[in-house]
Parts: C-alpha cells; sequence; structure tokens
C-alpha cells in the first residue's frame, strides 16, 4: 500500500506539472502577435501533448486505485505570477515568449528525470514516463532552437 502511494504522488506530480505546461502555453498563444501562426499551431500542439500525457498518467493513477490530482504545481504558480509581473514591465517579443517556454521546458523535463530515480515506479511505469520525457525532450529541443533563430 505505502509503495502504490508512492507511485502515485510520483505520478500526481507529472499531472500537475503537465497542468503547468498547459497554462503556460495557453498564456504563451495570448502574447503572440496575429501573424505567429506557426507558433500558434506548435503551441497547441504541446497543449496537446501535455493533456494527451495527463490522461495517460491519471489512467495509472486509476489503476493503483488513487485520486487524481488535477491542480498545478506551487513553483508554477509562482513562476506565473513572476512571468506577470515582468510582463507589466517588458515588451512581449516572440524572444522573450520563447525563452519563457524553454525555461518551462526546462523545469518539466526536470521533473520527469527526477520521477524516473523514484524506486517505487514499476517497469511499466517507467516506461510510461520515458516515452514521454523523450517526447518532450524534443519539444524542448524544438522551443529552444527556435528561440535561437530568433533575435
Amino acid at each position: 500500500m505505502e509503495n502504490t502511494q508512492a507511485t502515485a504522488e510520483v505520478l500526481n506530480d507529472l499531472v500537475q506539472i503537465n497542468n503547468d505546461r498547459t497554462e503556460g502555453y495557453q498564456r504563451a498563444l495570448k502574447d503572440l502577435k496575429e501573424n505567429e501562426t506557426d507558433l500558434k499551431a506548435l503551441f497547441t500542439t504541446l497543449i496537446g501533448d501535455s493533456h494527451r500525457f495527463k490522461l495517460e498518467l491519471g489512467t495509472e493513477i486509476q489503476v493503483l486505485g488513487q485520486d487524481i490530482d488535477n491542480g498545478t504545481t506551487t513553483s508554477g504558480k509562482i513562476h506565473r505570477t513572476w512571468l506577470d509581473v515582468k510582463a507589466a514591465f517588458t515588451a512581449h517579443d516572440t524572444h522573450d515568449i520563447l525563452e519563457e517556454c524553454e525555461f518551462g521546458e526546462d523545469a518539466i523535463v526536470k521533473a520527469y528525470r527526477e520521477a524516473l530515480e523514484e524506486k517505487s515506479l514499476s517497469a511499466h511505469l517507467r516506461g510510461v514516463v520515458n516515452t514521454q520525457l523523450n517526447e518532450l525532450l524534443d519539444a524542448h529541443d524544438e522551443i529552444k532552437a527556435l528561440r535561437d533563430r530568433v533575435q
């Protein structure tokens, strides 16, 4: 039972950080200019990916007989508040938006790597988390490359 609860906590942490990611990209969508349709499409895709990840993780949490935590992380809330303050003093240019998105991608990748270090995860769950991590690494690299191109 203790292992089941520990596993559910790890998975719920990943659900929460995916919620953070979704909120971050929704906010970034609002800051994009109308002609930035490629970025809008990318951000929408990444939001969809996080919804899919949450569904996969939520299914596994339910299989464990535990409740899904659909909130966001405290650190995510603090970061979004900081972004709101920063936005009041700076222009929303594409580079800044992509820089903040990369920061968010760094955070989610770190959370997934930490989850994989948890002993409570079964081989099956480790595979689920690792598959999602690989997609997140690809997204991180894409965001970083876009940021590097925009100056």
